[in-house]
């Protein structure tokens, strides 16, 4: 019997997106499971309060599997290419995904729910090479600019609106000190935290773990 009064530290690893969640995700094209970080809580008897911290984790830009809104879709030569050079193809099925720009209304929706802390932004090095990087802010819906995902996005097609930013050029996959961070990928990723209102603490620029960045 364990006695001791250390506190230790669990860390916890969610499946999927959040936009698959069956309760709170564009049904039906969801999973069958609860997604989110209260999924956390109920899967492994953990109580709320005792959650500490959650770390969201994201893509620079956006991905789906299979069918289901996505506003921001690339159904052209710029989405191929982020599929080539992201190897995006669904690990278990193999399907290619969808790709396209972030959206951040609901990568927002996606915090909201969660309760995300902070944040780490995977695939920065896919974006290398693009001169423009486009971000969705808003969408235009029912003849209305708003900056939210609506509920029901499932049964509407809004509109994306796009701000754009500069890209970069540089190989990021041999960098492994932050002050090695191009200045307009740096940029883009303050541009993601002013709007987001949570700190990315973690940038990966490679799939190898030492291509994963501690930012602050």
């Amino acid at each position: 019997m364990n006695t001791s009064n250390r506190v230790k530290k669990v860390l916890a690893e969610g499946a999927q997106g959040t936009l698959l969640d069956i309760d709170f995700g564009s049904y039906p094209y969801v999973t069958s499971s609860n997604t989110t970080s209260a999924g956390a809580c109920t899967g492994l008897g953990v109580a709320p309060s005792k959650i500490g911290s959650v770390i969201g984790i994201f893509k620079a830009y956006c991905t789906r599997v299979g069918g289901g809104p996505f506003p921001t879709e690339l159904d052209n030569e710029i989405g191929e290419e982020l599929r080539r050079i992201g190897h995006e193809y669904g690990a278990t099925t193999g399907r290619p995904r969808r790709c396209g720009w972030i959206d951040l209304p609901a990568l927002k929706y996606a915090i909201m729910l969660n309760g995300v802390t902070e944040l780490v932004m995977t695939k920065a090095d896919i974006l290398s090479g693009f001169e423009k990087v486009r971000v969705c802010t808003h969408y235009i819906w029912d003849g209305k600019k708003i900056d939210y995902m609506p509920y029901d996005i499932i049964s509407i097609q809004p509109e994306p609106v796009y701000e754009e930013l500069d890209g970069w050029n540089e190989d990021l996959t041999g960098i492994r000190e932050v002050n090695q961070i191009p200045q307009k990928l740096q940029a883009y990723i303050d541009y993601l935290e002013k709007e987001l209102n949570v700190p990315i603490k973690y940038l990966s620029v490679g799939p190898d773990r030492l291509q994963t960045l501690i930012l602050s």
